[in-house]
Order: structure tokens, then C-alpha cells, then sequence
């Protein structure tokens, strides 16, 4: 919470209120990859009390990682902005809101580029990914790799990733982190592919998926060795803390990676349809007893009280402690993501020196 109000609270004193509405979870790890090599790049400060935070003050992110991270969630909101726009996306479609869209988007990858130019990372690298992303979507041919489609991006995360290493003094962590950059740049994107897969075949709109004729089972083996490959470039480079680092892009990802493939089988457990095309249903049969209603989880809210809700429950930190907590839209009961302990069916090793408690390398001492 201290990085993702840090990040915040950076776009707000450089760039007014509304560069505050780019803030994404994605960005806040490049503030702990900074915050994580050298804890004297930066450091925390107090902040006032914040809607967000229940009216309660808190200790946030300040300094170089946190404003790499707004320079980065810029540039990015702004060329996710253009890329609706170019794919006429709902409202993005009406010439009055594409306008409009058009000159914030500009604004933004300036404000970043003029951030990045502060700590000395040029927002360039991000700008030619974007223009190359385009390019790919009008000319992949199809059967082609999706990791051509995934390159850009891959290389705009390498470049933000490996700044942390310049911005923290640690040249040595440059490759290393050049190389878990690009390769959480891949998870990215081939999550986001996968979730969009069918509103993207409803609305017509370019999926790398799709494009390239890739199964989610390929999509899956990727994305679980690129989540390997994480792991094993943070553990060349050298850290002063790398407890939060370690949590995001080990632990977070690989859980991000279940949940998104999980969603997806669990959506169609009949195998694909067409968006639109009812399921096969089977004659009811009077001699089968009734099947039992589902589960009524509670009130269900409609799209702004649900967003209340959820910020509610973020900055409480019931996402990540609370077990269940109960989701903002439905109210389905959920674990919370601290509650999911990857090695709850071995036994705890007695005679592991050392050990701190991460499952990982497969000592279990202390977990859960």
C-alpha cells in the first residue's frame, strides 16, 4: 500500500488530479524494485489522511522509484488510451469522446516523458514498443509465434526493470533485471490476451491469441516458464530487502497465472462457444429430482458501488488478509491472497538453516 499510494501521490504533485487515475498495480513494482536494491534510494514519508484510506494518514513511497513508476504507468495508460481509440472500443467509438481521448493520451506521454527525464530514464523506448505493438496488430500473418506479438512489451518492461537497477546504484542488477522484466512483460500480455479473448472475437478486435492461432494450453506453458525464468533472474541479482519483490513477481504471478487459466476453464467447462450462442441444454428429465438452486452469495451491486466497495476493502487490506472476505460485485465468499499457502501438503523440514519461511526451494518452515 505504501508503493501504490506513493505512485499516486507522485502523478498528483507533478501532474494534477487527474494523472492520478493511471495508477495500476503493475507500475507500484517498479517502486519496490527500487525501494528493494537500495532502501536509501528514496525511502517513505507521511502522508495526510485520504478517502482511499478510510480518512487515515499513512506512510507512503517517495523519491526516484516512485516517480520511475509514474513516468511508466503514463506512458502506458496513454498508449492502452490510443489503442482504443484506434480500435473505436465502446464510447472510444463516438468522434466527441475519441477527441477527447486523443489529447489526453497526448498529454500523458508527456507528462511521463518529462518525469522519466528526472531520474534520467528516456520514456523513448516505451513510445517505439507502443508505435511496434501497432504495427504487428496490422501485419502479423497468421500462424506466426504470439511471442512476436508479446516483443514490445517485453521490451518496455526490460527497459523500466532494468532503470531500477541504474536508479539503486546496482549496475550488476542491470541483465538480470533486464531479463525478469522482459520476461513479466510476457505474462502480461498473454494474461491479458487471454482474459480478453472472447469479448476481443465479439467486438472483432485483434487478439495476439487469436491472430496466431495459439492454444491456451501454449499460452499456459509459456506463461508458467516465463514465471520460472522471473524467479530464477531475481535470484542473480543482489538485494537489500527482496521480501516484497520476491512476493509480487514469484508468488503474485505464478497465483495470477492459476487464477487467469482457472477463470477461463471454469467459464467454458463444455469446451469453446461463440460469444452469444446459448449452452446445449438436455430435455428435463421427470424422473431426475430437481437440481439444488446455486448459491446465493448476498446483494449484488451494480458497477460504482461494487468500485466502492473493492477500494474499501483494498485499502483495508481485506484482499490480502481477510479469509473470506466477500467480492465486491457478487458477494461470493473469497480467501484472501495471503491465505493461500503453496505448501500446505508438505511437512515442515526440521533441518533447513536459513530458512525464511518462502516455499519456494522447498523448505516449508514457518509457512502458514
Amino acid at each position: 500500500m505504501a508503493h501504490l499510494c506513493g505512485l499516486c501521490l507522485a502523478l498528483r504533485d507533478d501532474h494534477g488530479h487527474l494523472a492520478r487515475t493511471v495508477t495500476n498495480y503493475d507500475g507500484l513494482v517498479i517502486s519496490a524494485l527500487v525501494e528493494a536494491q537500495s532502501p536509501t534510494v528514496g525511502g517513505r514519508r507521511i502522508a495526510g489522511p485520504c478517502p482511499l484510506r478510510g480518512m487515515r494518514s499513512a506512510p507512503v513511497a517517495e523519491g526516484a522509484g516512485a516517480k520511475l513508476a509514474a513516468a511508466v504507468s503514463l506512458v502506458l495508460a496513454s498508449a492502452k488510451v490510443r489503442d482504443h481509440v484506434a480500435d473505436r472500443d465502446g464510447a472510444f467509438a463516438r468522434a466527441p469522446i475519441a477527441g477527447v481521448a486523443r489529447r489526453v493520451a497526448k498529454r500523458w506521454a508527456g507528462q511521463g516523458a518529462r518525469t522519466g527525464e528526472g531520474v534520467g530514464f528516456a520514456t523513448a523506448v516505451l513510445l517505439d514498443a507502443v508505435d511496434r505493438q501497432s504495427e504487428l496488430e496490422s501485419g502479423l500473418p497468421s500462424g506466426s509465434s504470439v511471442l512476436l506479438a508479446t516483443e514490445p512489451t517485453e521490451t518496455a518492461t526490460a527497459a523500466a526493470f532494468a532503470h531500477t537497477a541504474v536508479l539503486s546504484g546496482r549496475p550488476g542488477n542491470v541483465a538480470p533485471l533486464t531479463e525478469a522484466g522482459r520476461l513479466f512483460g510476457r505474462v502480461a500480455h498473454l494474461l491479458d490476451a487471454v482474459e480478453d479473448l472472447d469479448d476481443d472475437a465479439a467486438a472483432g478486435a485483434w487478439n495476439p491469441l487469436a491472430a496466431t492461432a495459439t492454444p491456451l494450453t501454449e499460452a499456459r506453458r509459456l506463461c508458467d516458464d516465463a514465471v520460472f525464468g522471473v524467479k530464477l533472474a531475481l535470484k542473480e541479482a543482489e538485494f537489500a530487502d527482496d521480501g516484497l519483490v520476491h512476493a509480487l513477481l514469484v508468488h503474485e504471478l505464478s497465483a495470477a497465472v492459476t487464477r487467469t487459466f482457472g477463470h477461463r476453464q471454469a467459464g467454458t467447462p463444455h469446451g469453446h462457444r461463440h460469444p452469444g450462442q446459448p449452452p446445449h441444454q438436455q430435455p428435463p428429465n421427470p424422473n431426475q429430482p430437481p437440481k439444488p438452486e446455486p448459491p446465493r452469495w448476498g446483494k449484488r451491486r451494480s458497477g460504482p458501488a461494487g468500485c466502492g466497495v473493492a477500494l474499501v476493502l483494498c485499502c483495508t487490506c481485506q484482499y490480502c488478509c481477510a479469509d473470506p472476505y466477500h467480492d465486491p460485485w457478487t458477494g461470493e465468499p473469497k480467501s484472501g491472497w495471503c491465505s493461500n499457502c503453496d505448501c500446505g501438503s508438505c511437512d515442515c523440514c526440521s533441518g533447513c538453516d536459513g530458512c525464511d519461511g518462502c516455499c519456494c526451494d522447498g523448505c516449508c518452515c514457518d509457512c502458514g
